[in-house]
């Protein structure tokens, strides 16, 4: 946790004093990915764990499909550099390069993402249930987790869980890389994602709900508040959609049959 954070001196002033103290920060780094010698794309993240982060985007974007496909993956880590080599050339086309924009949200996400993208996702097809006191529980043990944002602030958090246990956790700057981070730990070491549920602390917007269709999981968790295109690409996906899970409260925006009101 130690290079996730950095010690700065301010000036923290109230009403009636000021004083001069150290204050922690979340570090920012940029992280180049290159495929197959091809440079893809700089992602600004949280310097931990870049290899999950390479791995849980090129997978997240549709530009890998199978763990087998992978050669080699090198990390940089000084140079901030992840260079993934597989067995077929992915060299990308210029329209692809084209499409890339900045998503909305913290840590400038970048994105491949379409409008076409969503009705051309399969639905995900799952009978999972999941009762409210799990839903408190897992937010509960999520947050206690998340050790970068109780010093800083300034990152954020996700989750891949079953319904009563967190399997798979990550921080940082940026909603969207902290996904990736965790997917890209589950595509790497073999851990399924079918019939799971996510977790995250940000916003729920559109390209966030592909990433999770991508991966067959049908329920996602938010502490905050998903977009309007979240939502419909929830529904339309059969996603169970839950925001503002807060203390003992809990909006249920999609699909919420898979909840089960006070266990029953």
């Amino acid at each position: 946790m130690e290079n996730e954070i950095e010690k700065i001196p301010i000036l923290r002033l109230t009403e009636k004093s000021k004083n001069s103290i150290e204050d922690a920060v979340a570090r920012e780094f940029p992280l180049t990915i290159i495929l197959n010698n091809q440079e893809l794309v700089t992602l600004l993240c949280s310097p931990k764990d870049l290899k999950y982060l390479a791995i849980g985007f090129l997978f997240s974007e549709g530009l890998l499909s199978s763990k087998d496909e992978i050669e080699k993956i090198m990390v940089d880590d000084q140079r901030g550099v992840v260079q993934v080599e597989v067995e077929e050339d992915k060299a990308l086309a210029n329209e692809l390069i084209f499409k890339r924009f900045i998503t909305s949200g913290g840590g400038r996400g970048v994105s491949f993402y379409s409008a076409a993208d969503g009705p051309s996702q399969a639905k995900v097809e799952s009978q999972i249930e999941i009762s409210t006191q799990d839903v408190f529980a897992l937010m509960d043990e999520f947050v206690q987790r998340s050790k970068v944002f109780k010093l800083t602030g300034g990152v954020h958090s996700a989750a891949l869980c079953d319904t009563e246990n967190i399997l798979v956790f990550n921080e940082d700057i940026g909603r969207h890389n902290a996904i990736d981070k965790i997917f890209g730990e589950c595509i790497l070491k073999d851990i399924p994602t079918d019939e799971r549920v996510v977790i995250t602390s940000g916003r729920i917007s559109s390209e966030i709900l592909l990433k999770v269709a991508k991966r067959n999981i049908p329920i996602v968790i938010s502490k905050s508040a998903p977009t309007d295109l979240g939502v419909k690409l929830a529904n339309d996906l059969g996603i169970t959609l839950l925001g503002f899970v807060r203390g003992k409260r809990i909006n249920a925006y999609t699909n919420d049959w898979r909840i089960l009101r006070d266990g029953t």
